[in-house]
């Protein structure tokens, strides 16, 4: 018997199958999905069997399988074809679509470690009955039989509860053994059955009209912030683990999934599995271990959570669609909601979409009947939708008030008075935008990125947020030498020293990439606040969906209209949909919400769209300009990018792929560019992009297949291609 390999080197010019020979005696283990140890260029490495074969005709000897790695690990059919789909789909190498769907713990590499966690226990090494005499003959009270008079009635005793004295002593007398159990890190307990609550009639309707679904169909549940859309979702999942079936939950943010998680606990217990970036190596491999034993039936988490390798699957959720966290940035550049689509038809499931603002293009295809529209329009109980108010920032300025207006800070104040909750929203992080001289008009930046670098007070150093270089922050200006350093933008930690200069009174809680990064962090924080031990929440915009705190009523947004002057055709959209949603973190219990928005653009169209709580609108505005600049959801996109080191051959390269396009793709497609990227100068490489706009291009994917293979032989040069990509 022979096998088909694909080995672990992602390099796309070694992407195809290398034949290997089974040895008799691994004929009856290995299966396709399997992850094998192979001899490969007088190394050994590891592979996955894609094929398995009964003859193979070339005349030349075969090397051998040497052993399989793990047993336990084999990628099914569903996983199998899903690899191909997204080599299809991204244009990646075959092995890096499977390497993207494990964990970390239980990739394809060299260098394989035991994740497994074990508990070590005392056992008996005789029947009962020998020791029961052992006992009588010895007839001495001691610590050894007193031990082993313990060990009759447990039968078992954790090792690190014993005396290693008397453990070393009953071993040699060959009485007791140590026995290994395996254990997970993360366990909770079976269904609890608590935090149920009664469907409203609108959630009633809706979970009626998606349960009754017996077939692969999509359906967007659109639900204004705080209308139940997760409690649809866990009665939703009851009636799918019921009938005998699996579910998954895919959240976009890892603030949001511990609490979304908790409620399905409550819920689910033992049932529920998590997947997140912010569990360690251990964690992943058990969570995913769960699964593979089939001890477990739902997984939540994000966007890696779509490849849990889960089997009959009856529902697929997606819980706030517009996140652009659903979309990897690096290679494989899939979209999760591509892959749960998928896994839907796959198993003949239904596929959920929810969101207060689905992207355009889930909307129009809602509204065109593509997918299944249905609404919830109503908060769930007493709870009504907040107040909105904008504030015109220019009037403020005159006043010296430059980042908190009259108006927030009265408002603020008031909350404090009646021991109710804020939220601020600043969606920047770090102190200061940016350092400049006022003498010479020097700016930090970033030597490898050239763009200028975050200062960050706390810890005094300047940082780029896009390569990670990192210098400490002089006393004077690097280059004239005088102390004239001065501090322009505003960040979330510039934002809290002037709340507690302004409020000291006020026990202010920072949120973002800097204050959570220890693990545990975003948990504690969330747990804090919810407890009240906290009076305003500082953040960006992590916090600003799905969190559900009953005591806040009041959000203020800080320099609301600044992702507006983003040069990208989306801004409009996520402006809209930040600020929608963090307006809904306001007033989601009895007490009545307050959310007031900064800006120095007062009339600007998309924030009175939020201030009137009007997505109906604000859509029929956007879909408007998109139709006339034919942008999604009229057009399809497709970016590329030219990278290399080389300025000069990145420039010339460009020019030698528009006019490969323009020769071989349809006519009927726009080619925009070449131009400079928006960051186009990013880790001492120099990126140049073209934009791709289409309908219906036969050409369109096999020229860019060809593209690519003509780009792997090209040194010095990287062709980085990215289909419907969210930023362009």
């Amino acid at each position: 018997m022979f096998a088909e390999i694909l080995i672990e080197y992602p390099a796309k010019k070694i992407d195809k199958y290398w034949t290997y020979s089974i040895p008799k005696s691994l004929q009856n283990i290995i299966k396709i999905g399997m992850k094998v140890q192979i001899p490969f260029n007088n190394r050994v490495i590891n592979g996955f069997v894609i094929n398995i074969l009964s003859e193979y005709d070339n005349s030349y000897e075969l090397k051998e399988i040497i052993d399989v790695v793990d047993k336990d690990l084999v990628l099914n059919e569903e996983l199998m074809q899903l690899g191909k789909y997204v080599k299809e789909k991204t244009l990646c190498p075959l092995i890096m679509a499977y390497q993207t769907m494990l964990p970390s713990s239980l990739k394809i590499k060299d260098k394989v470690s035991d994740y497994n966690k074990y508990d070590k226990y005392i056992v008996l090494n005789k029947d009962k009955e020998y020791i029961n005499n052992y006992l009588q003959e010895y007839n001495k009270k001691n610590k050894q039989t007193e031990f082993l008079e313990l060990l009759l009635k447990e039968e078992k005793i954790l090792k690190s509860e014993c005396s290693s004295y008397v453990i070393n002593v009953l071993k040699e007398k060959d009485l007791i053994r140590e026995e290994w159990t395996q254990v997970y890190r993360i366990n909770k307990n079976e269904d609890l059955g608590v935090c149920r609550h009664k469907l409203n009639k609108e959630q009633l309707d809706a979970y009626n009209i998606i349960s009754s679904c017996s077939k692969n169909e999509v359906f967007l549940l659109e639900g204004v912030t705080g209308s139940g859309k997760t409690e649809v979702y866990l009665n939703l999942i009851n009636n799918v683990i019921e009938n005998g079936k699996t579910a998954i939950m895919l959240v976009p943010e890892i603030s949001l999934t511990m609490q979304v998680v908790n409620r399905f606990y409550d819920w689910f217990g033992s049932k529920v599995a998590i997947f997140h970036s912010a569990l360690s190596n251990g964690e992943k491999y058990d969570e995913y271990l769960k699964i593979l034993k089939k001890e477990v039936s739902i997984v939540v988490g994000t966007r890696s959570a779509i490849w849990a390798p889960l089997e009959n699957i009856g529902i697929i959720i997606i819980d706030e669609e517009h996140s652009d966290s659903y979309k990897q940035d690096n290679t494989p550049k899939y979209n999760a909601i591509d892959i749960a689509k998928e896994r839907a038809i796959y198993n003949n499931a239904p596929l959920v979409l929810g969101s207060a603002t689905p992207t355009l293009e889930t909307r129009a295809r809602a509204i065109k009947g593509v997918y299944k529209h249905i609404r919830l329009n109503n908060r769930v109980g007493e709870s009504i939708l907040p107040n909105v108010s904008i504030i015109d920032m220019i009037p403020e300025i005159k006043k010296h008030n430059f980042i908190f207006s009259d108006e927030l800070l009265n408002k603020l104040k008031d909350n404090l008075n009646k021991k109710e909750q804020s939220i601020i929203l600043l969606n920047r992080r770090g102190y200061s935008t940016t350092i400049t001289c006022s003498n010479c008009g020097w700016t930090y930046k970033c030597p490898n990125c050239e763009i200028t670098l975050t200062y960050h007070k706390s810890t005094n150093n300047l940082r780029c947020h896009y390569c990670g270089y990192s210098t400490k922050k002089e006393d004077k200006c690097p280059n004239c030498f005088e102390e004239g350093l001065s501090y322009l933008g505003l960040g979330t930690e510039k934002v809290e020293n002037e709340l507690h200069k302004l409020l000291p009174e006020a026990k202010v809680i920072r949120m973002d990439q800097d204050t959570t990064s220890k693990k545990g962090s975003h948990e504690r924080i969330i747990e804090d606040f919810k407890n009240l031990k906290y009076d305003i929440l500082l953040g960006t915009q992590m916090i600003s969906k799905g969190l559900d705190f009953p005591n806040v009523t009041l959000v203020g947004i800080l320099n609301a209209d600044s992702s507006l002057n983003i040069p990208d055709f989306r801004s409009n959209e996520r402006t809209f949909s930040l600020l929608y949603q963090a307006s809904g973190r306001a007033g989601r219990s009895v007490l009545p919400g307050n959310v007031l928005i900064q800006t120095y653009n007062p009339d600007n169209y998309v924030l009175n769209c939020v201030k009137d709580n009007n997505f109906d609108d604000f859509y029929d505005y956007e879909m408007n300009i998109r139709h006339i600049m034919k942008y999604p959801p009229y057009y399809y996109l497709v970016s590329l990018k030219i990278i290399s080191k080389d300025y000069n051959k990145a420039l010339n390269h460009a020019n030698k792929v528009y006019n490969y396009l323009k020769e071989h793709i349809d006519s009927n497609s726009i080619i925009l560019g070449p131009t400079t990227a928006n960051l186009f100068k990013f880790n001492n490489n120099y990126r140049f992009q073209i934009v791709i706009k289409y309908r219906f291009d036969n050409n369109l994917m096999s020229s860019l297949k060809e593209l690519d293979n003509i780009y792997l032989n090209i040194p010095d040069i990287n062709l980085d291609i990215d289909i419907d990509p969210l930023h362009i």
